[in-house]
């Protein structure tokens, strides 16, 4: 059902939360610390093992789908804006930081996609290869 797709979800923020809380907490920060992604890595991490145990159905995989789907883009919208303007107020290290980080992901890019070039020509062909067996 569906529904699961929400409880499941809300159990997974919850306990992102509470982990994130307390490992501000541990490193003497009064803030959380993770908690958003915490909660998105144990939310793929439980649906994993739920699908891997066929402890999930149709519906139920469909429902948790559809809420992670809408869960993580609106939270991390939400937490880049917060690091944005924290960022801005914090001063020109974190500024730096930030950019940093931004070209570094952008030049990794292509490597990545080299990489991955490899292992998807080879379907790729495959693909290709067998479209024109059923065209001829």
């Amino acid at each position: 059902m569906i529904i699961y797709g929400v409880a499941l979800l809300a159990a997974c923020m919850l306990a992102g939360n509470i982990i994130g809380e307390l490992i501000g907490m541990a490193i003497g920060v009064s803030s959380n610390v993770g908690g958003v992604g915490l909660a998105m890595l144990l939310l793929v991490f439980v649906v994993y093992r739920l699908q891997k145990a066929g402890c999930l159905d149709t519906s139920s995989r469909r429902g948790v789908e559809f809420w992670s789907s809408l869960y993580i883009p609106i939270v991390v919208a939400m937490a880049a804006s917060q690091n944005v303007l924290g960022a801005v107020t914090g001063g020109p290290v974190a500024l730096v930081g930030g950019l940093i980080v931004v070209a570094v992901s952008f030049a990794l890019v292509p490597v990545i996609a080299r990489l991955g070039k490899g292992k998807y020509a080879v379907a790729l062909d495959d693909i290709e290869a067998e479209r024109g067996d059923r065209d001829a």
